[in-house]
């Protein structure tokens, strides 16, 4: 099958076809959801709280995210591999062009950071270091201890606002992917149709230009709580394999998200 890139992800937005994507960790799971057809792998810092039983993802370290990516790497021939940069490893454009760099050497195709416009001179240094960059709004978990918890994000209209202008901004600083997690799915239907590059929606409602699971959260198997934007495919199917399958097709199909793993 033809690797994706980019620019591949791009033409799917263009084209109204879904996109897919799933946080893995390791060679082997990354090879299965490579062989299902998933568009995207995102190594995260999710691995703190699902790998290492962390209360949340802060903990993790540059390290840690290499070990993955390498391990995810290995396990994967097409899907495009995004490598998240963990808390407060990007606080400075200088840390973060060298932090970008290992995990790029470690395999990755894209970094993706959590925040909104200050980090808009860090996204075009990396641009033109030729590091492509991933941005993340809504609910950013490195951002845990600001919100108060994990709560939802953009319900207030003033919220709503800044966080669509805080979208706008970073595209035009150069990001080429943007993750929402956890805001109603009016503002996911906002923010997609509103930015040129594909978003890619966690919790965002059924309107972005595509969805990501953490892999953990789609099995069932998570060692804290189900997020109420994820579903438990294993359940359905019995079977990794169909597992995946089916989570691809329902994205593809616009059957998941449903109203129920939604916000409003």
């Amino acid at each position: 099958m033809k690797k994706v890139t980019v620019s591949g992800l791009l033409k799917k937005k263009q084209a109204g076809e879904k996109i897919t994507s799933l946080t893995a960790y390791d060679a082997s799971f990354a090879k299965m959801f490579d062989e299902q057809g998933v568009d995207a792998i995102l190594i995260g810092d999710s691995l703190g709280m699902v790998l290492q039983g962390e209360d949340d993802t802060l903990p993790v370290t540059v390290d840690d995210i290499a070990y993955h990516t390498r391990s995810v790497r290995k396990g994967t021939a097409r899907a495009f591999v995004i490598a998240d940069m963990p808390f407060m490893s990007y606080a400075t454009p200088e840390q973060s062009y060298s932090n970008a760099a290992t995990l790029m050497a470690a395999g990755a195709s894209m970094v993706k950071m959590e925040g909104g416009r200050w980090l808009c001179e860090t996204i075009a240094g990396l641009n033109l270091r030729g590091v492509p960059v991933c941005g993340h709004l809504g609910l950013t978990p490195q951002s845990v201890h600001v919100f108060g918890g994990f709560k939802v994000q953009g319900r207030e209209q003033s919220q709503a606002d800044k966080l669509l202008e805080e979208a706008k901004a970073l595209e035009a600083a150069g990001i080429q992917l943007l993750v929402l997690e956890c805001v109603p799915a009016s503002l996911g239907k906002a923010v997609s149709e509103a930015l040129s590059i594909p978003v890619i929606g966690i919790g965002a409602g059924k309107d972005t230009d595509g969805q990501i699971l953490v892999m953990h959260d789609m099995f069932g198997i998570s060692a804290n709580y189900m997020p109420k934007f994820s579903k438990n495919y294993l359940t359905e199917t019995g079977d990794m394999r169909k597992a995946v399958a089916l989570y691809i097709e329902e994205v593809q199909n616009g059957v998941f998200p449903s109203q129920e793993h939604s916000f409003e």
